[in-house]
C-alpha cells in the first residue's frame, strides 16, 4: 500500500542508505541518539548552493539573510562566507548578525515599530535602516542614522496566507503612496523597499509589485524630482514542504523574472537602474531542514482515525497552527519500507489542534521510531516556545559526515532558573 516518500523534499545531501536516512552521510539515528529529539538536522551543503543560487543569479545585487526564518549564529557566519549579509528587524536579530561578523554596509535594519534604542544601535553600526513610520524620519536622523530606505505598501495581495501577507493595503508594515511621498520629501532616502509577503509560489505578485514601484518611482521624479538609487525588494520565495503542494520556481529563474521585470519597468519610465536588494530567509534554510521526533503512543482510535504521537508538535513547530502549513514524513530507521497505512501526527501538548500532519502514508509506527520531517529549517525553530514547560529542541549543523551542535537543547532546570 503505497510508495516510499520522494527524497526532493529533503536536503541536497539527504539519501536512504540501509533503510536508513542520512543526511550528510550522518544517519538520522545516530544524530538522535547522540543529541536527542526533538531535533533540528541543518544541511550545510544545501544552505551554501541555494545561497550561491542567489549570488549567481544577482551578481550585482545585495543578498540579505532574512535572519527571522532562523536566527542563529554559526548559521550566519556561513552565509557570510558566501557574500550575503542580513535583514534585521530587532536589537535580538542585529546582535546575531554582529556575532557572526557581519559589518554594517551589508546589514539592512527593519522594524514597524522601532524603539530609540535600536535606532541608536543601528546607527553605531552604520546599518542601511528601513523608515517604517512618519515619525521615524525624526528619530532616525535623532540617533545619527546616515543610510535610509523607506518602505511603502502598493495594494498587491500575495497568494498566500492572509497572516504572512505584507504588501496590501491596510498592512501594519510600510507606508500607503502619499505617505511615502511625505518621508520621502523630508528624509530623501536612498531609496526605496517593499515586500508582500512570505511563502510565494509563484511570481505574479513581486512582478505586478516592481511594475507599480516603478510607476511610484516616476511619481516621486516627477512630484519631488529625487529618484531611487537603491530598490530592495524584499524576499518572500516560498519552498515545498508536502507532496500535494505546487513547486515554487527555482531561485535562478524567480530572480532572473525579477531583474527582467525591473529592467523593463524602469526603462519604460525613463529611470536610472537601481542598485537592487533581496531578503531570502526561508528559501536558503527552509529546505535544508529536516527535524527528528521519536514516536510514542500509536493508536487506532477508530476504522479512519490512527493518531501517532511524537516527543515535540507546536512547541518547536506552531506553523500549522498559524498559517495551516502541511508538512510530510517518513521513518527515519524504516525509510525504505512501503506505506502500510495512513496516519494523523500528534504532538505532546495539551491542544487538539496540536497536530504535525494531518494525513501521511507510513509503515506500520511503533514506539521508538524516529520520525523524519521535511523542509522545517525556516520558521520552526526560531519560532518555537516553551508552551506545556517544554525545553526547545538543540540544532544541528551536518557536513561532509560529521555534525555539530550549533544550538544547545534547553533544560527543564533552565526554565525554572528564571523564576523568582
Amino acid at each position: 500500500m503505497g510508495t516510499i516518500l520522494p527524497m526532493d523534499l529533503f536536503p541536497d545531501t539527504a539519501a536512504v542508505e540501509h533503510g536508513h536516512l542520512a543526511v550528510a552521510g550522518v544517519p538520522a539515528s545516530t544524530l538522535a541518539e547522540e543529541h536527542g529529539t526533538p531535533l533540528l538536522v541543518l544541511c550545510e551543503a544545501t544552505i551554501r548552493a541555494r545561497a550561491r543560487a542567489y549570488r549567481e543569479a544577482a551578481p550585482d545585487a545585495l543578498v540579505v539573510y532574512g535572519t527571522k526564518a532562523f536566527p542563529n549564529v554559526s548559521v550566519m557566519r556561513l552565509l557570510a562566507e558566501e557574500g550575503l549579509g542580513a535583514d534585521v528587524s530587532t536589537l535580538g536579530e542585529l546582535r546575531f548578525a554582529q556575532r557572526a561578523g557581519i559589518g554594517g554596509d551589508v546589514l539592512v535594519v527593519h522594524g514597524n515599530n522601532k524603539d530609540d534604542a535600536e535606532l541608536a544601535e543601528a546607527a553605531a553600526a552604520d546599518a542601511l535602516v528601513v523608515l517604517d513610520a512618519l515619525d521615524e524620519v525624526e528619530r532616525a536622523a535623532a540617533a545619527g542614522v546616515g543610510r535610509t530606505l523607506v518602505r511603502m505598501t502598493l495594494g498587491v495581495e500575495a497568494e498566500t496566507h492572509e497572516a504572512i501577507r505584507t504588501g496590501q493595503h491596510g498592512s501594519k508594515f510600510g507606508l500607503p503612496p502619499e505617505q511615502a511621498l511625505e518621508v520621502i520629501e523630508r528624509a530623501r532616502p536612498l531609496g526605496l523597499h517593499v515586500h508582500i509577503g512570505s511563502q510565494l509560489l509563484d511570481g505574479g505578485a513581486a512582478r505586478l509589485t516592481v511594475d507599480r514601484l516603478a510607476e511610484f518611482a516616476a511619481q516621486c521624479r516627477e512630484r519631488l524630482g529625487w529618484t531611487p538609487e537603491v530598490v530592495d525588494l524584499g524576499g518572500g520565495l516560498g519552498v515545498r514542504t508536502s507532496p500535494d503542494e505546487p513547486g515554487p520556481p527555482s531561485i535562478a529563474d524567480f530572480v532572473r523574472e525579477l531583474l527582467a521585470q525591473l529592467g523593463s519597468a524602469w526603462a519604460l519610465h525613463d529611470l536610472p537602474r537601481p542598485r537592487l536588494i533581496l531578503e531570502p530567509g526561508r528559501s536558503i534554510v527552509g529546505p535544508s531542514g529536516v527535524t527528528l521526533y521519536r514516536v510514542g503512543v500509536v493508536k487506532h482510535v477508530s476504522e479512519s482515525v490512527a493518531w501517532v504521537a511524537v516527543d515535540g508538535g507546536m512547541s518547536d513547530n506552531p506553523r500549522p497552527q498559524l498559517y495551516g502549513a502541511r508538512y510530510t514524513a517518513l521513518l527515519a530507521n524504516r525509510a525504505d519500507e512501503a506505506a502500510a497505512g495512513t496516519y494523523r501526527i500528534a504532538g505532546k501538548h495539551c491542544e487538539s489542534g496540536d497536530v504535525l500532519i494531518d494525513r501521511v502514508e507510513l509503515p506500520e509506527p511503533c514506539r521508538g521510531d524516529l520520525l523524519a520531517v521535511p523542509a522545517t529549517g525556516a520558521y520552526t525553530l526560531a519560532m518555537a516556545s516553551n508552551y506545556n514547560g517544554v525545553p526547545r529542541p538543540a540544532a544541528v549543523l551536518v557536513g561532509n559526515g560529521s555534525a555539530r551542535v550549533i544550538r544547545q537543547r534547553e533544560s527543564v532546570d533552565e526554565l525554572l532558573a528564571r523564576e523568582t
